[in-house]
Parts: C-alpha cells; structure tokens; sequence
C-alpha cells in the first residue's frame, strides 16, 4: 500500500466509530453529562456557595475545568477500552491485523475513535455547566493542547487494558481501582496549595494532577504546577503510551483471546 490509500481504512473505522457513538447515544453521551450536571449542581452551587473562592475564582468556576476533564478522561478511556476488547471477543480485530493495515493505523484508527467520544461528552460538559456559571478562556492554545493530549493519553491507556483484558470484568479494573481514585485526587475539587507540604509533595506523584492544572490554565489562567511541567508530563506519558502500544501490537501479545 503507499501512503494515499492509508486513508480510506483510517476513515473507515472513524466513520463506524461516530456511527456506533451516535447510535447509541444514551449510553455514550448523556451518562457522562448528567453526572457532571449532578456535580455541578451538588458541588458547585449547594456546597460551593458556602466556600471562599479559589485563587479569585468563585467554587464552581474554579472546578468547572476539572469536570470536564473528567468527563474527558472517562469517555475516552471507556470507549477505546470497550471498544477494542469487543473487537477482540468478537474476532473482528483478527480480521483487521489480517489486512494491509500496518500496526500504527490499527492503533491510531481506535484511539481516534476515543479521542472522539471524548471530545464530544467534553463539549457537552462545558455547554451544560454554562447553566450554572460563566466562563472565560485565558489561552485557547492551551486549553486545545490539554484536552487533545489528555484525551489522546487515555484512549491509549484504554487500547492497553483491552489488550490485557481476559474477559469483560478485566476492562473495569484499571477504571475502578486505579483511575477514579486518580481522578478525584487529580485536583478537581481543590487546589493542593491549600495541603500541607508532605501532601503537596505525594499529589506531584498523581498524572492527572497536571492535566487537570494545563486545562484550568488554558480557562482561568491559573494553575498550581507549572505550565512546562504539566506538557512535559502530559507529552512523555503519551510517548510511553504511543511505544508500548507499538511493542504490544508488534508482538502479537494479548492481541487472541
């Protein structure tokens, strides 16, 4: 195959992927906006009223950003997650890795597909929180690079635990025990200059921690970590992911069931 006719796959799987998303809508896209409509209402006016503003922010304007991109990590994480392992059960994927398609345009046909249903719960997120506060963005560079490379991050991760995964409870695992305790201790809810110092030093070991900080940046303007830092992060975990997905479709491994 030359370079061209690269696209005709790659689109193929995209436009199956937004078939799939849309089709079935109620379970792709609306759970995630009516929890995070849920926080906002919880967390944002009933108990946010009653908290001093952060960092000249009002509560709810302070961790809008952070909802959203919870949001964001979910669906992205979720979708190429289930999606690949429901490939893999089915025996569909044997069919792909069958095909001319080189491993790089496997990869990168299912971690759009997450990128997309991110995006999308995403702009959801923010329309409905426009009901409940205004918004402002500080750096619109920033705030796309953040979210593009979060989302990327996480569908990734999700393509890794598909390809680990041994039946359907496996792709729950990671979300349940590892990235919902990150999440909520990614700085969603609170500012880490308001920990003491042991505590700041043990939430700089948390990723999501400086996803959530380049994303409020790129809204507010305001971020506990620098913004270096927090791309550096952002940029070498995703490096990582991209190698490791490589070398597992490469290998063959957990690629049969």
């Amino acid at each position: 195959m030359t370079r061209h006719p690269y696209w005709i796959p790659y689109f193929t799987m995209m436009r199956n992927e937004l078939t799939r998303i849309v089709r079935i809508w109620s379970q792709t896209l609306l759970p995630p906006v009516i929890t995070t409509g849920l926080y906002f209402v919880v967390f944002g006016k009933f108990i946010g009223s009653q908290l001093a503003p952060i960092h000249g922010f009002e509560y709810i304007q302070f961790i809008v950003p952070g909802l959203i991109m919870m949001s964001v990590i979910t669906s992205s994480y979720m979708n190429t997650v289930s999606t690949f392992y429901f490939a893999k059960w089915t025996k569909t994927l044997d069919e792909i890795l069958v095909s001319p398609m080189p491993d790089w345009l496997v990869i990168l046909g299912f971690m759009s597909g997450g990128v997309l249903r991110g995006l999308l719960v995403g702009f959801l997120v923010l329309l409905v929180s426009l009901f409940f506060t205004h918004l402002v963005i500080f750096n619109i560079f920033v705030l796309i690079g953040a979210i593009v490379l979060t989302s990327v991050l996480f569908s990734l991760g999700g393509l890794i635990n598909g390809v680990f995964a041994k039946g359907f409870d496996g792709i729950s695992i990671v979300p349940t025990f590892v990235l919902t305790p990150l999440t909520y201790l990614g700085g969603i809810f609170f500012s880490i200059q308001q920990f003491s110092p042991f505590w700041q030093t043990v939430s700089m070991f948390n990723p999501i921690l400086y996803m959530v900080n380049a994303f409020r940046y790129g809204f507010l303007g305001i971020s506990d970590i620098s913004l270096g830092l927090c791309f550096g992060v952002l940029g070498g975990l995703t490096v990582a992911f991209v190698g490791t997905a490589l070398y597992l479709f490469r290998n063959g491994i957990g690629l049969k069931n």
